[in-house]
């Protein structure tokens, strides 16, 4: 795909995507506004448009569109603001709500913006083809979102309004009036100020805790299942995601569980502990574990070692540790094992977690 490129690729970025049967010359003017007022902005030609070869597969569905998209975002280093016109907005709606709403941190649907120089392809898809495929996506995906109508047309997204009780809505002077362009500028300019600020946010000493747990969130982390045998022979378990190799000589391990956890006290008496690393196929053990009053084990395949500590079965990697020192960490306790015995599969994929959410690691 062919694409033109504006401002500093440090600032936030904002993907322009024309409609079916449009050139990306048609954003020049609301990509250079975009960049002047701080950010990063990409416009490119769908397949078979403007610039862009014909496709090898000659196909022009909407999963071949949706396909060329996954593909540019994936080369992209930070999340960009997708904006799309037409046809084109349907189809990013419907990428974002069926792969993950965080490929993108934010929508602008823009029902109708400049002209048509290309021809549209029999085969492509007709919006109203894609109306409820749309709508399906809207619902689940969590990202600011924008819908911009023209004031002159019958045809609205307005149809989407249900789907999203927080969607925004604006319309945009017609085309004929002499403020059309600069309007429609300075409406996406406030939305991204507004919605998707350039300012990172900060935290000192006496603001709001979130915006620490928040910057926190940022490092990506696996999640483990640290399990123990309590004195009464009982078995115990908890999710954490704050784990790390500390040592290979001596092997050491750590791993932070709350203080506040049900399983803390019998995890503090147990001379030997084991964390069971999870794969993209245990988010149910994840959060069954993660949950109070649930019988864990009764529902969990696990066996016991020479240790007699419940090791889950298949997980991604076991660790069976000798409790090697216990170090106050605030709210959480900061538990040192020597590793003793490990298991690994490494044909699979690790469950990730990153700001407040499972992930799923995608390979470039």
């Amino acid at each position: 795909m062919s694409a033109d490129e504006w401002g500093t690729r440090h600032s936030p970025t904002v993907l322009f995507l024309p409609d079916i049967g449009q050139v990306r010359g048609i954003w020049h003017d609301a990509a250079a506004a975009l960049a002047g007022a701080g950010r990063h902005v990409i416009a490119v030609d769908l397949r078979g448009s403007g610039a862009s070869e014909e496709p090898g597969d000659r196909r022009y569905d909407a999963d071949a569109f949706i396909g060329d998209l996954y593909a540019v975002l994936g080369q992209l280093s930070s999340r960009p603001v997708v904006v799309g016109a037409g046809r084109s907005a349907r189809l990013a709606a419907i990428a974002l709500g069926e792969a993950g709403p965080d490929l993108a941190s934010g929508l602008v649907l823009v029902e109708r913006y400049g002209a048509y120089s290309s021809s549209v392809p029999d085969d492509a898809p007709a919006s109203g083809a894609l109306d409820e495929r749309t709508r399906q996506a809207l619902e689940r995906i969590t990202t600011p979102i924008l819908q911009v109508s023209a004031n002159d047309s019958e045809a609205r997204f307005d149809r989407f309004a249900s789907a999203r009780t927080d969607i925004e809505a604006e319309a945009m002077l017609a085309p004929s009036h002499p403020d059309h362009e600069e309007h429609f500028h300075a409406m996406l300019v406030e939305f991204l100020e507004r919605r998707v600020p350039r300012t990172a946010d900060e935290y000192v000493t006496g603001v709001d805790p979130r915006t620490l747990r928040d910057a926190l969130g940022t490092f990506a982390t696996g999640v483990t299942i640290v399990t123990a045998t309590a004195p009464d022979g009982s078995h115990v378990g908890l999710t954490a995601n704050s784990f790390t190799s500390v040592s290979l000589d001596p092997p050491l391990l750590l791993v932070c569980p709350a203080r506040n956890a049900g399983s803390m006290a019998a995890l503090e008496q147990a001379e030997h502990f084991a964390v069971n690393v999870l794969h993209i196929g245990q988010q149910s053990v994840s959060n069954l574990f993660a949950m109070k009053g649930e019988d864990r084990f009764a529902e969990t395949e696990f066996e016991l070692w020479d240790r007699g500590v419940p090791i889950l079965d298949n997980a991604l990697a076991n660790f069976e540790c000798r409790k090697y020192a216990e170090y106050d960490g605030g709210d959480h306790v900061i538990l040192v094992g020597e590793v003793e015995r490990v298991r690994y599969a490494p044909q699979r994929d690790p469950l990730l977690y990153f700001r407040g959410k499972y992930r799923r690691l995608h390979f470039g």
